[in-house]
């Protein structure tokens, strides 16, 4: 139960690592645990083998948290800044490969000693004189080094009064031992020349019947579940193993005229670092001189290079493919982009889905349910059958009943999806976000800089016919325009200024005329650029340009259309979204988009305030739509926050990052379709887990309780419910984009 006591001042935030967990009923444990303490509130996860902790900090301290997980029976320990995480990941990565090996062997050498004892048990051919008491040391070998886990598992649950899956296993395993050595020492199976038949059903059980062959093949198959477990779980996080050591380590740094190589974590916001062709830029910041061309693709997913000069922002970790470049640190340590990625991704594989706490309610009674449902089981047989049947029946309840596949069946898909995202530059910000998407029937798309490239372009240089002056050639106008917006930061005035290839002339007394435009003298005339004519009914923008008061002709500039944006709108109409398209520009240049990318017309509302974006969003959800908002800049921040699902481009503004629930960084629409079926792609592997798992424990359970299952067959069919689950979820793996 989670505490309910109001913490005296704000939360602070823990992330720990937790050890020695081998089933949600550990996990869940912990939980119950933390979320005792006053003033905490915390999820953990058991495939992520994390714990994300909220605490009063007036109430509680780390070292005292990590003391109830300590005193829950498991290890833990702190995940806070980037040093200590990359220090978590290795100690994670070092335990998760330690166990592995040790699985492994014990599983080597439970198989090498379970084959004969099964075949010597099914085949009364092979049966020679005495051969149950060479079954009886093989056995014995099998359950206590193989079985090893389990029990020291089981033990230390027990003294803090827990049952989990290993508690089933040791009593499963432990009954099949016990009942084998009565029936050996007390019974008729350990006299010479005795032979025994293999049985598929408990039913057919004798009372000279032994199940050491159970004993072994149990432990060696739960023995192998578990380590595809171990290692599957290393497979899934490997994504954000990648993304958490991707950055530089370390970096240039200038000094005056002196360089100096220092540590990537002792960088400070305002140094100048120099990036040297095929170097890693250590850090977030602004391009001070030098020009090259920079791979965002680790970021990104993009594989074409961007082209970046004075006044471009790059991103740490990105790599300089060709110029030197000065690089004025602007963030740096947990405020960089790459660690708000592995935040977000950490975050989301972290927390858990809504369809997984009912998953984790069921789990958390499942062991005590089905100690009860054995001995009920055993209770049963022992009126109508005979103490053989009975107990065998008991033990294939215990050993097919382990909840592991419904436990795996959430957090593995979350965790493979979400690291496959971030390797294709989608980051989906909390588990719960996977629901939305299967929800959602609308998507409302901002014009610029998301279906747009966000930059004005001249498309048309138009001398006038009519001018009483000399008449000029595009060429000419085009000169003596850039010329005098050479000195504006103006978008329009960056694009003309870019579009003319040419030497400019030297721009004289510079003047800005408030609501008319800029005026220069330039070779003895002047010329001013500003509104156009009246009666412009283009779709784009258009200047005029003047000279000595007389109209030289117009230059129209449009926000060209992304290349991707048309097939991107075309995929979300596939996913059966209907598109909107919101803008701020005028009407007839947000028409002109919606044509051409395939928007209906009265799906198009434009020259729209922030807070009219906020509006149509409402307006649209008390239609009873639920609405995913796509946008990139401050004036989407508020509607990216009131859809139902907000999407915000990964190039935008910081407030439209973190007011989303989706990020998509290379800033490309088309990735908007591939995280929306990424996410749905992800639920639907987890619901298959879940209804496989469920449907498993539903199926088999009653089956066992019949008496008509085996404990062998029961221990293979538990083991391979658990690696369906596991090979199910990694199957996200392959997922790419659908062009």
């Amino acid at each position: 139960m989670t505490n309910v006591l109001q913490p005296a001042g704000p939360l602070a935030h823990l992330d720990l690592g937790v050890t020695g967990m081998t089933c949600t009923s550990c996990s869940s444990r912990v939980e119950r645990k933390l979320n005792k303490v006053d003033g905490v509130e915390a999820t953990v996860n058991f495939a992520t083998e994390s714990a994300s902790v909220d605490y009063d900090p007036a109430t509680t301290t780390p070292a005292e948290l990590i003391e109830v997980v300590e005193g829950a029976g498991y290890g833990a320990f702190t995940m806070g800044d980037e040093d200590e995480a990359d220090s978590a990941s290795t100690t994670t990565e070092s335990a998760r490969n330690a166990e592995a090996a040790d699985l492994l062997h014990r599983t080597l050498v439970s198989a090498a000693l379970s084959l004969p004892l099964m075949v010597l048990s099914m085949v009364p051919a092979l049966q020679f004189q005495h051969w149950q008491w060479a079954c009886l040391v093989l056995a014995t070998i099998v359950y206590i080094f193989g079985g090893a886990p389990f029990h020291r598992a089981t033990w230390a649950n027990l003294k803090h009064g827990a049952a989990t899956m290993d508690t089933l296993i040791t009593l499963g395993t432990t009954a099949a031992y016990v009942w084998s050595l009565y029936a050996l020492f007390l019974g008729n199976a350990g006299m010479p020349g005795m032979t025994m038949h293999m049985t598929l059903r408990s039913n057919d059980a004798q009372m000279d019947h032994i199940y050491l062959e159970s004993v072994g093949m149990v432990i060696t198959f739960l023995l192998l579940g578990r380590w595809f477990e171990v290692k599957a779980k290393g497979r899934s996080s490997e994504a954000l193993t990648t993304l958490l050591t991707m950055g530089a380590k370390d970096a240039t740094v200038l000094r005056g005229e002196t360089e100096s190589r220092i540590p990537a974590s002792d960088l400070r916001v305002g140094d100048t670092i120099v990036v040297r062709p095929g170097e890693k830029i250590a850090t977030d910041g602004v391009v001070t001189q030098g020009t090259s061309a920079v791979d965002e693709s680790l970021l990104t997913g993009e594989s074409l290079p961007v082209e970046v000069a004075p006044g471009s922002r790059v991103t740490g970790a990105t790599i300089n493919t060709s110029g030197r470049l000065e690089v004025r640190a602007t963030r740096v340590g947990s405020d960089t982009v790459l660690s708000q990625m592995g935040k977000l991704v950490t975050d989301a594989q972290a927390s858990k889905a809504p369809i997984q706490r009912l998953a984790d309610r069921i789990a958390s009674v499942f062991v005590p349910i089905v100690i009860g449902i054995a001995l009920l089981t055993l209770a049963a047989h022992l009126i109508v059958g005979g103490v053989a049947p009975a107990f065998v029946a008991a033990v294939s309840v215990l050993i097919i009943a382990c909840p592991c596949a419904m436990g795996l069946a959430t957090p593995t898909a979350i965790l493979v999806g979400t690291g496959r995202g971030a390797e294709m530059g989608i980051l989906i910000k909390g588990p719960e976000i996977l629901e939305s998407t299967r929800q959602i029937d609308t998507i409302v798309l901002d014009k610029t800089g998301t279906i747009t490239e966000g930059r004005m372009s001249v498309t048309e240089v138009t001398p006038s016919s009519a001018s009483t002056t000399t008449t000029l050639t595009e060429d000419e106008l085009l000169r003596l325009a850039a010329a005098v917006e050479k000195g504006s930061k103006h978008p329009i005035a960056r694009a003309i200024v870019g579009a003319y290839e040419g030497e400019l002339p030297a721009a004289e007394a510079y003047e800005e005329l408030p609501g008319q435009g800029i005026e220069a003298t330039i070779d003895g005339s002047r010329v001013r650029v500003g509104r156009p004519p009246a009666g412009y009914e283009g779709t784009g923008t258009q200047v005029g340009v003047y000279v000595d008061g007389d109209l030289a002709g117009t230059i129209e500039l449009h926000d060209r259309i992304k290349d991707s944006s048309i097939s991107a709108i075309a995929r979300l109409k596939e996913l059966e979204l209907e598109p909107y398209l919101l803008t701020g520009d005028n009407t007839n240049a947000a028409q002109a988009v919606a044509r051409e990318v395939g928007i209906a017309e009265p799906d198009v509302q434009a020259e729209v305030m922030p807070e009219d974006k906020v509006d149509a969003v409402k307006r649209l959800q008390a239609e009873g739509k639920v609405v995913a908002m796509v946008g990139d800049g401050v004036n989407d921040a508020a509607a990216l926050a009131q859809a139902d699902l907000g999407i915000a481009m990964g190039a935008g503004a910081d407030v439209a990052i973190e007011a989303s629930d989706i990020t998509v960084m290379n800033n490309d629409l088309s990735s908007v379709a591939d995280s929306v079926r990424l996410a749905r792609r992800t639920l639907r592997i987890i619901k298959s887990n879940l209804f496989w798992a469920f449907a498993y424990n539903i199926i088999l359970i009653p089956v066992a309780a019949f008496g008509l299952l085996n404990p062998l067959l029961a221990g293979l069919a538990m083991a391979l419910s658990s690696v369906f689950v596991v090979t199910n979820s990694l199957r996200l793996k392959s997922f790419t984009s659908s062009e």
